[in-house]
């Protein structure tokens, strides 16, 4: 029995990265031995056992045999004689095929360390076309490795083109594309997962809405981009630099997608593009099966994201109504990731990606100043129900007006 550390965790210990989990794989094992020696067993597709100590996994060496469509059509052989080299053969990309012993001695049958050292994102071998999720991987790790500035193979691309035009990715379950998008959007660079995908005909199948707006133009005078998906992913990256939150980012995805359903008369302008997008940002998010959260705050930064571009141009009635839309009183939180998307949005666009946005200061102002106004002056008046309500509204917009004073005589704060 030997075992060797497989995977990311040698990928990113020789590229320098931090190494948070250690995957193990076992040859020469059955999975009465590993029971004898303490590991315990989980997962029901092939044999996984996690250390008695470390809790780390230890997979044994295994190979896979394509039997049907999509992710899960796969017959799995594991025994003692399987051995490393065909372990690793069943791997998605050469960097993720190394293997390393206890010493340190590493097993790279697929030149994975060349790649590592061309920046290069590369298939294993033939049987990559054998599982569609593998596109959505390489677009991943693609955003995951931005930084070391990691491009993918030409003839990897194009096996990742034949793929998504197989129309295979279409079977990949709901649970699985958001798996790998999540991860994706936890990069420090998102809109490579998303821009791959477009390139390799992959995002039609994946993310329709989205690929929807690509080639929808906009008026170049606010947008240099002109392009709509350009644009979309050029916020996307925008939220990624202001907010760690994956419900802020996945909603820079959704803010436009109304553009996509502008009558072609109506191009470059998108007015109503708001009320458009709420229909397809809804179907995404159920597609996906988002979580109610970021289900809600896509939706309303769709729906109100135009609004509060135009703050500093509301009357004082109309900033309260907008702030009793937005529920910005009961849940500041929200309140301030919906800020932080519409700040990403003034910043998704060519020379314009460290502008301040002073919309949003604008609003967590007089957000402030209505939070202040207490109805209990309007109760000791004996005012009540609906009274009460259209009393505190009129008391808010006053305090507006007065804030609004103030700043004009004196400045901001």
């Amino acid at each position: 029995m030997q075992r060797y550390i497989v995977g990311g965790a040698v990928r990113d210990q020789l590229l320098g990265r931090s190494v948070v989990d250690h995957d193990w794989v076992v040859v020469g094992a059955t999975p009465d031995e590993m029971l004898e020696r303490g590991f315990r067993q989980v997962g029901a597709d092939f044999p996984v056992f996690l250390h008695p100590e470390t809790g780390e996994e230890h997979a044994l060496a295994r190979t896979e045999r394509k039997k049907g469509r999509g992710y899960h059509g796969f017959t799995v052989h594991a025994a003692p004689d399987v051995t490393l080299e065909e372990d690793l053969a069943r791997r998605d990309l050469t960097i993720n095929a190394m293997a390393m012993d206890a010493d340190g001695h590493l097993v790279d049958p697929f030149d994975g360390r060349k790649d590592l050292e061309a920046r290069r994102l590369r298939h294993v071998g033939p049987a990559f076309v054998e599982d569609p999720l593998r596109v959505l991987r390489v677009a991943r790790f693609a955003a995951q490795l931005a930084e070391h500035d990691f491009d993918v193979a030409d003839e990897t691309r194009a096996l990742m083109r034949e793929m998504s035009e197989s129309g295979e990715l279409a079977d990949l379950t709901p649970e699985r594309v958001w798996a790998e998008t999540v991860k994706a959007l936890g990069t420090s660079r998102p809109s490579r997962y998303f821009g791959l995908l477009h390139d390799v005909g992959a995002l039609g199948d994946t993310f329709p809405e989205l690929e929807a707006l690509f080639g929808v133009p906009q008026p170049k005078e606010y947008h240099p981009e002109v392009d709509t998906g350009i644009h979309t992913l050029l916020v996307l990256d925008a939220a990624a630099g202001l907010s760690e939150d994956i419900g802020v980012r996945f909603a820079a995805i959704c803010h436009d997608l109304g553009k996509a359903l502008t009558p072609h008369e109506e191009w470059p302008r998108h007015i109503g593009h708001e009320r458009r997008g709420i229909e397809p940002t809804r179907a995404l998010c159920e597609r996906l099966r988002t979580s109610k959260a970021v289900r809600e705050l896509a939706l309303t930064v769709t729906a109100q994201h135009g609004r509060i571009h135009h703050a500093l141009e509301m009357r004082d009635a109309t900033l309260v109504d907008l702030l009793d839309d937005l529920d910005a009183l009961r849940r500041p939180e929200r309140f301030e990731a919906i800020l932080t998307i519409c700040h990403a949005d003034s910043r998704g666009k060519p020379g314009k990606e460290t502008v301040d946005y002073p919309e949003g200061d604008w609003l967590r102002r007089v957000r402030a100043t209505v939070a202040a106004i207490s109805p209990q002056p309007l109760l000791d008046q004996g005012i009540r129900g609906k009274a009460l309500g259209e009393a505190l509204r009129r008391e808010r917009i006053r305090a507006v007006g007065e804030l609004r004073q103030t700043e004009r005589e004196g400045g901001p704060g």
